[in-house]
C-alpha cells in the first residue's frame, strides 16, 4: 500500500512533463536550468536581485510611498498607488511612453481588476545587465518622476482614462523622463549584444 502512494505521488508529480510523450525540448531546458542555478554566478546574480529590489523598495519608501508589505524579500516590489489616488493603468501608461517598464497589478482592497490600484517592478532584467543598488536608487527617481507627472496630467486633465490620456500626447515632461531613461539605459551593457557586433549601433 505505501509503495503504491508513493509511485503515485511519482506520477502525478512528474506527469505533465510526459503527458503525450517525451517532450526533449522541456526535458532540455530544464536540465540547461538546472545546471545554471548551481553555479557561483547565477547564485550572485539571485542574491544582487534580492538586493536590488530591496534597494528600490528603501527609496521608494523614503519618498513617502506605500508599498504592499512594506518592502520586499523577493525579486518584485509592489507598489500601492492608492494613497495618491492614482491607479495603475495610468502609471502604466506614462511610464511606457518614458521607455519604463511596470505592470499594472492589483493590490489588497480593489473593487476592481479592470481598474488595478498598484504597480509591480521587477528587477531580474536590469539586474543582469550589471546594475547593483545604487543604480535601483536611480530607477526610484525616475519612478518617483513619472509619479509626479501622472498626478500632474491627471490634475488638469481628469480622472478619466479617457481624458488623462489626452495629457500624454506631446508632453515636454514625459519626453525629457524618457531622454534621461535612455542615456542612463544605453550606459549598460545588454546581455547577449556587443555594441562592436550591432549592424545599426545608433
Amino acid at each position: 500500500m505505501r509503495f503504491m502512494i508513493s509511485k503515485t505521488r511519482s506520477t502525478l508529480r512528474f506527469s505533465h512533463l510526459f503527458r503525450v510523450g517525451p517532450h526533449n525540448h522541456q526535458i532540455g531546458a530544464l536540465a540547461v536550468a538546472l545546471k545554471q542555478v548551481q553555479t557561483p554566478g547565477f547564485k550572485a546574480y539571485a542574491k544582487q536581485v534580492k538586493a536590488n529590489a530591496v534597494a528600490l523598495g528603501n527609496f521608494l519608501m523614503g519618498k513617502g510611498y506605500k508599498l504592499v508589505t512594506e518592502g520586499t524579500e523577493n525579486h518584485l516590489v509592489l507598489w500601492d498607488l492608492r494613497p495618491l489616488g492614482l491607479t495603475g493603468n495610468k502609471v502604466e501608461k506614462l511610464c511606457d511612453l518614458a521607455n519604463i517598464t511596470v505592470n499594472k497589478n492589483a493590490v489588497f482592497g480593489d473593487s476592481s481588476a479592470l481598474a488595478p490600484g498598484g504597480v509591480r517592478i521587477g528587477t531580474p532584467a536590469m539586474t543582469s545587465r550589471g546594475l547593483v543598488e545604487k543604480d535601483f536608487e536611480q530607477i526610484g527617481e525616475f519612478l518617483h518622476r513619472a509619479v509626479t507627472i501622472t498626478l500632474s496630467i491627471q490634475k488638469e486633465y481628469g480622472k478619466l482614462l479617457k481624458d488623462f490620456n489626452k495629457g500624454l500626447v506631446n508632453n515636454k515632461d514625459i519626453e525629457a523622463l524618457k531622454a534621461d531613461v535612455e542615456k542612463f539605459s544605453g550606459s549598460f551593457e545588454m546581455p547577449g549584444f556587443l555594441m562592436s557586433e550591432m549592424k545599426y549601433k545608433d
